[in-house]
């Protein structure tokens, strides 16, 4: 993450988005950096004197990315271990320290972060490649019979939990034992940052569309369809947040605060810290009961006992933790929650509030890259912008929009070979000069009341070269291919994903990420359960009506360049002549992105004409609704003007 972190608005909506964001939320003075390995080796030798200990006696210690809460992509500075203890502060990534190596595994869209951030105290495992095992491979394979593994319980899954011990009691008589003090807190100290405190927020029905109590019925509703199940477990964050039609801003980019829920056929129980909750909040949750955040667990352990006896279970999620299905004993439902496809599926004032928000936003990227654009070109700006420098002023013209509160996730500012970086985190001192010769991708996005955006683009402010050009339309090509399908309801985002792709693997080129993502209404910017992509859980969530999804095809080379191309979309129906699905009907992606595709960068030899076709018309629909937005003669709507014309 970048060390600029941003907050959310501690209070209701009252027509202005808030002017001054704390930046509480951060991993303190020694957070890690892009360019230089943190010095890890008292932080280890501490760690292993507590493994080794009486009160704990493990032989390996995991230290997942996770929080408690399981599902986040980011999550609070207290929470951020396993980059305090391996120096590597990447989104994705587990590491597992024994009392002679440490080994920090993820994937490839951080092998160049981790090993540029990573001291030689650790071993960089990369998922994917073939040989390499994953974390939970590695503790069952790769370490001596009958070892002791100690976790915190509340940071692995329950239905994960299950599994590594199953594997570890089978290989020797090994274990994986939960140990509720979490020992990185141990080692960190007096300087670990503190739990955040902000008050949660209502957000208007002009923005959610649905009271909370319609959403309860919801679900509760949905609960019915299970045989001998009386209620529902609720750790995911945004989830609580998205059925309570509350906002917070504990966590930085996500508009959530800490919290469990408890839905049964009869009662509707929050556990949230009495802190979070003022005089709006509590009038707003008329007729729930509101418990203290830790209380769940022993309450869930009382409720269980009466659980068994009524031969009843509740359902909980399959990302809840160990440690919760633990409290509930033989009394848990591990399975799909109800919530996340009702969350995906957009109700018509959320996808409006989509549309306009997007609209906006593409107002904000349009002075942005005029800006930008004429910094460069007249201004010698590659001698004096850095990319944390554009970063910010991005980050400006985006809060300058109606209805903004903050950044949807950190900026990804990245010039010639730090665009290869997939995800790429500039940080000032150590980020690089913006350069007139070398490709720049910038992948953002904004929190607004009525939606939340992620857009990529990316530009040449020189002479690109014939090679940058063809991978450039060929990922283009892959954009259009995507953009302009139609198919069946249900159909999956592993179905559609190759239609991305192929441009690419006809030069035998490919790129290692998904090809898109969910995106939630003022919520977290990756949400499920959709998803275009090569994983196996896009097998089985397919696309129906309402839903958003990001188009975001790429090309990266290393040492050299990255390419992307990124629209959010909403999922909508099509209009076919015929039905040949018996009543289910088609669909199709309608892109709200409002951002011009740098037409230098196309090489018009290689599309097709109803690829052209699809650019032009693209870049009309862009005019239409964003120049209303920009002053007539700036900057931003001049460059407007230029990049929408025909190709």
């Amino acid at each position: 993450m970048l060390s600029r972190l941003t907050k959310f608005a501690r209070t209701a909506f009252t027509g202005q988005p808030p002017s001054i964001l704390s930046k509480k939320n951060r991993l303190s003075t020694d957070s890690p950096d892009m360019a230089y390995p943190v010095n890890t080796t008292d932080r280890l030798k501490k760690l292993r004197e507590l493994m080794a200990s009486p009160a704990y006696n493990v032989s390996a210690y995991v230290i997942p990315s996770e929080d408690a809460h399981q599902v986040n992509e980011y999550v609070a500075s207290c929470d951020m271990r396993r980059a305090f203890i391996s120096g590597f502060d990447g989104s994705a990534g587990c590491a597992v320290v024994t009392m002679d190596k440490a080994a920090l595994f993820t994937d490839g869209r951080y092998f160049l972060q981790a090993r540029k951030q990573m001291d030689g105290n650790w071993d960089l495992m990369k998922r994917g490649i073939p040989g390499v095992p994953s974390w939970q491979e590695y503790l069952e394979k790769n370490l001596p019979a009958g070892t002791r593994v100690g976790i915190d319980p509340t940071l692995l899954s329950a239905s994960e939990g299950a599994l590594i011990k199953q594997a570890l009691n089978a290989h020797g008589g090994g274990d994986l034992v939960g140990i509720e003090q979490n020992l990185i807190d141990l080692v960190w100290g007096d300087s670990r940052p503190a739990r955040p405190e902000d008050k949660a927020f209502v957000l208007g029905a002009q923005f959610t569309g649905e009271a909370y109590a319609e959403k309860i019925s919801r679900v509760r509703a949905e609960l019915d369809k299970y045989a001998g199940v009386s209620g529902l477990v609720v750790s995911a964050l945004d989830e609580i947040a998205w059925l309570f039609n509350l906002r917070g801003s504990d966590i930085s980019y996500n508009p959530v605060f800490f919290a469990y829920a408890l839905i049964t056929k009869t009662s509707v129980t929050l556990y949230i810290d009495a802190a979070k909750v003022d005089d709006d909040v509590r009038a707003h949750l008329n007729g729930v009961n509101i418990r203290p955040y830790d209380a769940i667990f022993s309450e869930l352990t009382t409720l269980s006992a009466s659980l068994a006896q009524e031969k009843s279970r509740l359902l909980a999620g399959s990302s809840v933790s160990w440690a919760l299905a633990k409290a509930l004993d033989n009394t848990v439902f591990v399975d799909k929650s109800p919530i996340p496809l009702l969350k995906a599926l957009k109700n018509p004032v959320e996808l409006e509030g989509m549309r306009q928000c997007h609209i906006r936003d593409g107002a904000a990227m349009a002075n942005y890259f005029g800006w930008l654009e004429h910094e460069m070109v007249f201004n010698a700006g590659h001698q004096r912008l850095s990319e944390v420098d554009v970063a910010d002023k991005l980050e400006q013209y985006r809060r300058e929009q109606p209805n903004c509160v903050g950044l949807s996730f950190t900026t990804i500012s990245s010039v010639g070979a730090n665009g290869a970086i997939i995800h790429y985190s500039p940080k000032r001192g150590s980020d690089a000069l913006l350069d007139l010769n070398q490709m720049y991708l910038c992948d953002s996005g904004g929190q607004y009341y009525d939606g939340t955006t992620d857009v990529t683009r990316t530009c040449h402010f020189g002479s690109p070269t014939a090679w940058q050009r063809e991978c450039f339309t060929r990922v283009l090509k892959g954009h259009i291919a995507l953009d302009r399908a139609v198919f069946p309801t249900k159909t999956t985002g592993y179905a559609l994903d190759p239609l991305a792709r192929l441009p690419l693997w006809q030069l035998g080129l490919d790129y290692r990420h998904g090809t898109g993502h969910g995106v939630g209404s003022f919520l977290n910017v990756h949400e499920g359960p959709q998803g275009i992509g090569m994983r196996e859980s896009y097998l089985s969530d397919g696309f129906h009506h309402g839903m958003t999804i990001t188009n975001e095809p790429g090309y990266y080379e290393d040492g050299a360049f990255g390419i992307r191309i990124e629209n959010t979309c909403l999922v909508v129906k099509a209009d076919t002549k015929f039905d040949y699905t018996g009543g289910a009907g088609y669909l199709r992606f309608e892109a709200v992105t409002m951002v011009p595709i740098q037409k230098k960068l196309v090489q018009a030899g290689l599309l097709s004409p109803e690829e052209r076709q699809w650019l032009d018309q693209y870049h009309e629909r862009v005019w239409e609704k964003v120049s209303p937005l920009l002053k007539e003669g700036s900057l931003g709507y001049e460059w407007l003007k230029r990049e929408t014309s025909p190709l």
